[in-house]
């Protein structure tokens, strides 16, 4: 009871880049349960996290604006759609492998999702990257810079 108000919490307190990085965790939390239970013979739990993971998925995809998003939200829209058959191949096939190949693209997504919600502490000398810098998803219009968004 309260790990369920404690989640309530964070997702009605959560910046929407914040949402994205909850639901990560979520897909990731249910496939390494569902490979826990894989590993135990748990058929029917396994089934059930894999399913919690295709819907947390399913829920990433459903929310991507490809009007604003561009190519970036085509791409990952290619890549939930892998990432749910290597989901869906491993519970029937009943092997680990699709299901940590599954795992290991969302935590490489997550980090790159909570990157952008880490503050910047370093200086631009100590990373080359902490500066944005002019290219083709930021042009300059009368002083206003616009970015690309995904």
């Amino acid at each position: 009871m309260w790990k369920d108000a404690y989640i309530e919490s964070r997702v009605l307190s959560a910046d929407p880049v914040g949402l994205v990085c909850l639901v990560y965790g979520h897909a990731i939390d249910s496939i390494e349960e569902a490979r826990r239970r894989l590993a135990a013979g748990d058929i029917a739990a396994r089934a059930r996290a894999i399913s919690r993971a295709i819907a947390a998925i399913s829920e990433l995809q459903g929310s991507l604006d490809h009007a604003a998003g561009g190519a970036v939200s085509r791409r990952l829209e290619e890549l939930y759609s892998y990432i749910r058959r290597r989901l869906t191949e491993g519970n029937m096939r009943q092997k680990d492998a699709p299901l940590a190949e599954a795992e290991s693209l969302l935590r490489t997504l997550a980090e790159a999702w909570s990157a952008l919600r880490a503050p910047q502490t370093e200086s631009p000398a100590e990373h080359a990257f902490s500066a944005p810098h002019a290219g083709p998803w930021m042009e300059s219009d009368a002083g206003r810079a616009h970015t690309w968004s995904a």
